[in-house]
């Protein structure tokens, strides 16, 4: 069963918060950092994105990164923009995107759980992303940003986590820039806390990896780093847990992940088209944006024109819980079959975009000649990635989009 514990977080002023808190590292490069971060001498990415405060041009994974993102933590405590809660806690945390809102409880995962694969991940990680968060966590001795966990719904939690948002103020309530609301509640009744986490503890089998698969590799090979230094280790130290936000699984939507692929491969449009017809059925849609609409249902946009393709039957197998996906199809069927793209990972002629652009994005960049050709994918369910994790398989490579991001700074766990 799953260890989900409160932690004392560290956590930003009402007054500040909408300032402090910030998109995660990884969905902006420096120079859009250093835009969101203006005029905002509180916010997070001055620790997350550090380089925004060094010289034009430093290394982004350098020393003095590093270094300047300890020195920012440091100062943002010291001013009070950071104050500590002085005992644990759990924290609800709900978002608010197109009307619907999601709420997930705050607390401590187990490194532990990671190894024994009670934690379940989709997806594989790359050592080198790790490693960057491990040494931002080795600097700071915190974890700063959450992972987005899931599990499955348990009606006794979803009671309590309705029993606080309707009868508690929340601690911190507001829209950010990009119109997604966030709200924030303490949870700091000592029995409540207690129920949470015995909940977890005989409710809850296992938690899944929505997003966040290098933090979370990265923090428990932190515990692990850090057990093996520490003579008189007992488990219980704060290094040995991370923190997370476990959203009940059936709150969540994920949004589809696109395809833009750079040439056809020596094909014509044409030929092209011939050869799609091997395993889809083909249908011109015109100039108007089509958008999949179900399973096995994809789009494409090809010089000024979109079409509807359809997997023909024979061509996947539903019984398989990774060739059932519509990225295992496209995969195997298109990008590599016909364009001779089979590693998706280190390809240099194909580009992934969240569905959170639209599919507008992909006719952008056909037509302005950057990409000659795009595919729209439906996207895939809670529950399609709950069985591929469960049965311990992995899922091709930018399969998941989640929205909208956890906001970074609500709370900050520290491992010390």
């Amino acid at each position: 069963m799953a260890i989900v514990k409160p932690f004392k977080g560290i956590r930003p002023l009402k007054s500040n918060v909408k300032d402090l808190a910030c998109l995660p590292y990884d969905v902006m490069n420096s120079e859009e950092a250093a835009k969101m971060a203006e005029g905002k001498a509180c916010s997070l990415l001055h620790v997350t994105r550090a380089e925004i405060d060094c010289p034009a041009g430093t290394d982004v994974h350098s020393e003095t990164v590093y270094n300047k993102s300890v020195e920012n933590f440091k100062n943002m405590q010291a001013k009070g923009w950071l104050v500590k809660d002085e005992e644990a806690r759990f924290y609800i945390y709900a978002q608010t995107m197109d009307g619907r809102t999601q709420y997930g409880i705050v607390g401590c995962a187990a490194c532990k759980d990671y190894e024994d694969g009670i934690i379940k991940k989709h997806e594989l990680t790359r050592p080198d992303k790790e490693e960057d968060r491990m040494i931002l966590t080795r600097y700071t001795n915190a974890n700063i940003e959450p992972v987005f966990f899931s599990y499955r719904a348990v009606p006794e939690i979803d009671a309590i986590v309705e029993n606080i948002v309707k009868n508690q103020p929340a601690e911190y309530d507001f829209v950010a820039e990009d119109g997604f609301g966030h709200h924030f509640w303490v949870i700091a009744d000592a029995a409540t806390n207690k129920m949470l986490e015995t909940l977890f503890a005989t409710k809850v089998p296992a938690t899944y990896v929505a997003d966040g698969h290098h933090r979370t590799a990265a923090a428990a090979r932190i515990g692990a780093e850090y057990a093996a230094k520490n003579p008189n280790h007992t488990g219980n130290e704060e290094y040995n847990f991370f923190m997370a936000v476990h959203f009940p699984d059936n709150q969540l939507n994920i949004i589809d992940y696109n395809r833009t692929v750079k040439d056809l491969n020596g094909l014509t449009e044409a030929q092209l088209i011939e050869k799609l017809k091997e395993n889809f059925v083909v249908e011109a849609c015109g100039a108007d944006i089509y958008k999949p609409a179900k399973l096995h249902e994809f789009s494409m946009y090809l010089a000024g024109e979109w079409y509807k393709l359809t997997a023909k039957q024979g061509t996947y197998n539903d019984n398989d819980p990774i060739g059932v996906l519509d990225v295992t199809i496209l995969s195997n069927l298109v990008l590599d079959r016909i364009f001779g793209i089979a590693d998706l990972r280190r390809s240099d002629r194909i580009d992934f975009i969240g569905g959170i652009r639209g599919l507008g994005e992909l006719q952008r960049r056909v037509d302005n000649g950057s990409m000659a050709v795009a595919f729209a994918l439906y996207p895939v369910s809670m529950k399609q990635l709950i069985d591929i994790a469960d049965t311990g398989n992995i899922m091709p490579p930018k399969t998941t989009w989640f929205e909208p991001k956890l906001r970074s700074g609500l709370v900050i766990h520290d491992i010390k």
